[in-house]
């Protein structure tokens, strides 16, 4: 058993070291990330995608049925995928070394067995060569402890990605984690429509990514890293990205990255700080500013103090005759 200051300090993740789990983990939540996509109605922005960080893993939430609500999630401290639903089935499978078209294949089984029998599109979104879900026998790495890192390195940044998203009256999204692009992430919304964006994300049919972003945006997330920038990585950018945006100020060590077109803040940078809480909290609100003033967001109407446990927002005027 781990001590408390182990379990709190932010655990490694070596792109090249975890990578061949990292693609194979990916398509996995593809699977289940199109199971939720398949049930649930569409929600504005792709809302209905998307999993959460859950006390063990990466799970779906509720998803309906026509035999019943259901759930599924991926359990990475006892390494299973359960499936659980609202007449009592609870079962899973191992998570352990195999193919995707494997995982496929037990995922599909266990909602036959379920009686919530789904059939998903399975041509994978948003990954380079895309080989079809149920046939991929190239994917098939589990490093089981890189895996719970990933995911411990996923419980801090929804912690913050949630507290920061306390400090905004407008609309804003969950925090959640888009399978697609194996991110977390957290949107804030000026409350103003965007110019029809231009598509062409590879993988992603333009009428999803222009739905996406119909509206101004500023948004930031934690993903693990990929092939095109090998390391873990907070970011930040805006639709459309006004005047002015790239060369905002922002505490070192974030920068912006020219190539990629968003603010970055390395994870490693962030697991040496003295104060990690601090500078991720920094790097979210500077860069969340630059979006908003290089915009004109209205941010007095806009912002608020970061909410605190057990107490209210106080509402203008109230009390008063």
């Amino acid at each position: 058993m781990k001590s408390a200051a182990e379990m709190k300090k932010l655990p490694e993740l070596n792109w090249d070291q975890w990578r061949d789990t990292a693609l194979t983990l990916q398509l996995w939540t593809q699977v289940v990330g199109k199971v939720r996509l398949t049930q649930t109605p569409w929600l504005n922005h792709g809302w209905h995608v998307p999993l959460y960080v859950t006390s063990r893993g990466l799970g779906t939430g509720t998803i309906p049925h026509e035999a019943g609500a259901f759930e599924l999630e991926f359990d990475f401290l006892a390494h299973c995928l359960h499936c659980r639903t609202d007449d009592g089935f609870d079962e899973g499978f191992p998570l352990a070394a195999m193919p995707v078209a494997d995982f496929f294949a037990q995922t599909m089984a266990l909602l036959d067995r379920a009686g919530r029998a789904t059939r998903i599109h399975v041509l994978p979104n948003e990954v380079p060569d895309p080989i079809p879900l149920d046939q991929d026998r190239q994917h098939r790495s589990y490093d089981a402890d890189a895996v719970n890192r990933f995911w411990r390195a996923l419980l801090f940044a929804d912690a913050l990605f949630k507290r920061f998203r306390t400090g905004f009256l407008g609309k804003a999204s969950p925090v959640h984690f888009f399978w697609g692009s194996f991110d977390l992430a957290v949107t804030r919304f000026s409350g103003r429509a965007a110019p029809l964006h231009p598509g062409g994300v590879p993988g992603l049919p333009d009428r999803v990514t222009q739905e996406a972003y119909s509206h101004e945006v500023s948004s930031a997330g934690f993903w693990p890293g990929s092939d095109a920038y090998p390391r873990a990585a907070f970011y930040s950018y805006a639709y459309p990205e006004p005047p002015g945006f790239r060369i905002a100020p922002v505490p070192a060590p974030g920068r912006f990255d020219d190539a990629l077109g968003e603010f970055l803040l390395d994870y490693d940078a962030i697991r040496d700080s003295p104060n990690p809480e601090k500078t991720l909290l920094d790097f979210l609100q500077a860069t969340y500013e630059a979006a908003a003033n290089s915009a004109a967001w209205d941010r007095a109407r806009l912002e608020c103090d970061f909410g605190a446990p057990g107490k209210p927002r106080p509402v203008p005027g109230a009390g008063q005759v």
